[in-house]
């Protein structure tokens, strides 16, 4: 379970949260949702301890983020953030390797291997294992990355814009993956700029807008057009596609 109590965080003299408090069960995908400006990735960033609390609290099954030692937190919940400095001159199987650096403290062991190509194999990463990482393109450097933080084999994964660079097949498929982890137990939480995406794999959706917790719920529940409306300050026409509801926000 992830707790949230009365967290606002100001930056630069702004405002950027104002008092948000939310409960996300242990289990299943939740996605983040808003427009620019909403919060979303600030407060992902709070929960995974990435910048120090202000006011107010957050645990992650009952470990309090700001009082935790960083290798018991490392153990209990990855990140992936949005804008992530690479090293140069990395190659890929490294990169990803870094993920089991919480278990082997850098000596990787037989396990940690196995972990490790495991992992590459499912991001179709294997024939670029030996590639630098600056070499990728964007979508595949995503991926690597993308595969680093899942081979740190945590409870909980937090993901900051993890579709940005993926084409239509492979955001697709990294959904379908997150949405197999989630049914397999684990607890997913994900900073989603595309409602649809959330829409369709997504347990619940957090709505955020100017730094203010505006709706919470299952998709259902959220992708009215007068919520939407309400979010992001224009109306959509909603339809069901496949039982799910999807906006279209384009028209």
């Amino acid at each position: 379970m992830i707790r949230i109590e009365n967290v606002s965080l100001t930056r630069g003299g702004a405002r950027i949260l104002h008092d948000v408090s939310l409960t996300l069960p242990k289990g299943g995908l939740t996605a983040l949702i808003g427009p620019n400006g909403a919060g979303k990735s600030s407060l992902l960033s709070l929960i995974a301890r990435l910048q120090p609390l202000q006011t107010g609290r957050i645990s992650v099954e009952g470990l309090p983020v700001d009082a935790t030692p960083g290798r018991v937190l490392a153990r209990t919940l990855a990140v992936l953030r949005q804008d992530p400095g690479v090293a140069s001159r990395l190659r890929v199987r490294e990169l990803v390797g870094f993920g089991r650096f919480p278990h082997s403290r850098g000596r990787l062991t037989p396990e940690d291997d196995a972990v490790v190509a495991a992992t590459l194999d499912q991001f179709d990463l294997t024939p670029l294992k030996e590639r630098f990482v600056e070499t990728l393109s964007g979508g595949q450097r995503q991926r690597a990355l993308i595969a680093m933080t899942v081979a740190q084999a945590t409870d909980y994964l937090l993901l900051d814009e993890p579709l940005n660079n993926l084409d239509m097949r492979y955001a697709r498929d990294l959904m379908r993956r997150l949405r197999a982890r989630a049914d397999a137990g684990r607890t997913i939480v994900a900073v989603l700029h595309d409602v649809n995406q959330a829409a369709a794999y997504a347990d619940r959706i957090v709505a955020l807008r100017d730094g203010r917790l505006v709706a919470m719920g299952a998709p259902a529940e959220i992708m009215t057009p007068e919520t939407l409306d309400a979010v992001f300050g224009y109306r959509m026409r909603v339809v069901e596609v496949d039982g799910r509801p999807m906006a279209l926000h384009h028209l």
